[in-house]
């Protein structure tokens, strides 16, 4: 063996391990990302009568960025995929149920008033305010918002309840600088 050839399989061996140091560094600043996000995402499914009904409040997400986007008479949108699953040992788990909510907020800045709107599913609802904390409340947060009838639901079943968040416009961040936020929360059905 040359010297060149130990050199060269030297300098390959530090270049992998910086690699594999840089990867690494990627995976718990992304593992670090998501735990973020489902600790503000808090998520409280209940089975009440016959439905099934989901509140949920993104704690963190009225940042600075989202404040100034709306002072500016941008239009912004908080979306909300809602996923009913039953867990499904050793497979996919089953979707029982989705809900699409769209919650926004338009600032108008010459009569100062806010015009919200809500759509849940195709189901619109709209009113207006003047007060800061009631759209902060009307983006953030939806309090028992029927998923489906428990008929769907297997009493001998594990059933958990994701969303994913996301805000536009896109300049206008989650959590300071994540762009979109997931979380779970799980339930065992009792009739």
């Amino acid at each position: 063996m040359n010297l060149d050839s130990a050199h060269g399989a030297d300098l390959g061996a530090r270049m992998s391990g910086r690699l594999l140091g840089i990867l690494f560094a990627l995976a718990v600043l992304a593992a670090g990302v998501l735990v973020s996000g489902e600790e503000s995402l808090r998520i409280v499914p209940i089975t009440s009568g016959e439905e099934v009904l989901v509140s949920f409040e993104l704690a963190d997400a009225y940042t600075d960025e989202v404040r100034s986007a709306i002072a500016s008479g941008l239009k912004t949108t908080f979306t909300y995929d809602v996923e009913l699953r039953m867990v499904v040992p050793a497979w996919v788990d089953q979707t029982v149920a989705t809900a699409i909510v769209t919650t926004s907020d338009q600032y108008d800045n010459l009569t100062r008033r806010h015009s919200l709107s809500r759509t849940i599913d195709g189901r619109e609802e709209t009113t207006g305010t003047e007060d800061e904390a009631v759209v902060r409340k009307w983006l953030t947060t939806l309090t028992r918002m029927p998923l489906c009838q428990t008929s769907k639901l297997d009493a001998t079943r594990d059933y958990y309840v994701r969303i994913k968040a996301r805000v536009r416009p896109r300049g206008a961040s989650l959590l300071g600088w994540v762009s979109g936020v997931t979380g779970t929360a799980k339930f065992t059905f009792i009739p």
